[in-house]
């Protein structure tokens, strides 16, 4: 079985349902692409949670040390790490019945994403969240 990505109406949908992105791997650093991305979306309206430990805040927003010490409900978690980290992400959003997950550009794991497919997650992944959200949304 293979992995494929929702279609641009299904990419509408989760967009318009979105309030809060958790960001695994923000990084406090301006230049790099996990900072970029979250603070773009940040400006769209997006409340961006931090999930990085060892980091207080970033984006003025206090950072989380990981999804399950997030004190409330969040909408979808945003992927800035390395591919072979994604299985342990997927298993701890099904274990917190997180809706979705988007597994940034450059990032992939096949098996990792058919398995929270599966299990009824909404997957995103290779594809740059910020990318998708400004070509369907200008």
């Amino acid at each position: 079985m293979t992995f494929h990505n929702p279609d641009d109406a299904s990419l509408r949908a989760l967009f318009s349902q979105l309030k809060t992105i958790a960001v695994v791997g923000l990084s406090p650093q301006p230049a790099r692409p996990s900072y970029r991305v979250a603070r773009a979306m940040q400006g769209y309206g997006f409340r961006i949670v931090p999930v990085r430990p060892l980091i207080d805040r970033v984006l003025d927003e206090p950072a989380y040390g990981s999804l399950a010490a997030i004190p409330f409900a969040v909408d979808m978690v945003n992927v800035f790490r390395a591919a072979e980290h994604v299985p342990a992400i997927v298993e701890q959003c099904l274990a917190l019945h997180l809706p979705a997950i988007w597994i940034q550009e450059g990032i992939v794991d096949q098996a990792a994403a058919l398995h929270a497919q599966n299990q009824g997650m909404t997957v995103v992944m290779d594809r740059c969240l910020l990318k998708d959200y400004v070509r369907l949304h200008t």
